[in-house]
């Protein structure tokens, strides 16, 4: 039995919701594939944007894109990148006058989070932090027995308490979130409890120094080439 289409832009060839075309012309979105979610959700399309007519909403958006201008320059040799991630952390809080930052850190990236201070608040920010273990309140509380632990079931280990990080952060009353390194799903945590904007500077990858894409620009090769392998069935 088919089903029907769902949107699969990492599928589309065509590229239509970004022609290459001049200013003052008017896109076609007639060659859209079936499962474009323009076509799948047309009624979405306009009461979508009606919300950057909000003025707060208008005015971060405007500041994203100009941020990612400025992420550019243009040279005789063409179009070329110039800020890093940290770098543009640091514009964009100026941009939208962010004075006070909050920082939710792994506690296996300590040092990182100390680096990242340091820079921040030479920068002139003042800056919030807070670790995941926050809390100390040890694994088995939320049903982790003593042999799931990661230091052996004899050691105290402390659970990570995204939760608890959020409200820090909502009870400091920061301008601007940052995530560094939290767990997957911790980091789901997190976002879900934070009531101010949020950024990811890093997301946590114990085995490529915390560059994820490295496995998706690998996947050809031996090393990662499993993950290219498909899910057998279940026998019938």
């Amino acid at each position: 039995m088919s089903k029907e289409p769902y949107p699969k832009c990492a599928r589309c060839a065509k590229i239509v919701c970004s022609p290459s075309i001049r200013a003052d012309e008017v896109p076609s979105f007639d060659e859209a594939p079936v499962f474009c979610p323009m076509r799948l959700h047309p009624d979405l399309v306009e009461t979508t944007i009606k919300e950057y007519d909000r003025p707060g909403v208008k005015e971060f958006a405007c500041q994203a894109s100009l941020q990612e201008f400025e992420c550019y320059e243009r040279t005789e040799d063409g179009l070329r990148t110039r800020n890093s991630r940290i770098e543009e952390l640091i514009q964009f809080a100026n941009r939208c006058d962010y004075h006070k930052l909050g920082i939710a850190f792994c506690s296996g990236l300590r040092n990182e989070a100390r680096m990242l201070t340091d820079i921040l608040e030479n920068k002139g920010f003042e800056v919030s932090s807070v670790c995941c273990k926050v809390g100390g309140t040890p694994k088995e509380r939320i049903g982790i027995k003593p042999e799931q632990k990661i230091r052996g079931p004899v050691k105290w280990e402390s659970m990570c308490n995204p939760i608890f990080q959020a409200e820090i952060l909502n009870s400091e009353a920061v301008d601007f979130a940052i995530m560094l390194g939290l767990c997957i799903g911790h980091d789901t945590l997190f976002i879900k409890y934070c009531r101010v904007p949020i950024t990811v500077l890093a997301v946590k990858d114990r085995v490529t120094g915390h560059n994820p894409l490295a496995v998706l620009y690998l996947s050809q090769s031996p090393y990662y080439g499993r993950l290219m392998a498909k899910k057998k069935k279940d026998a019938e």
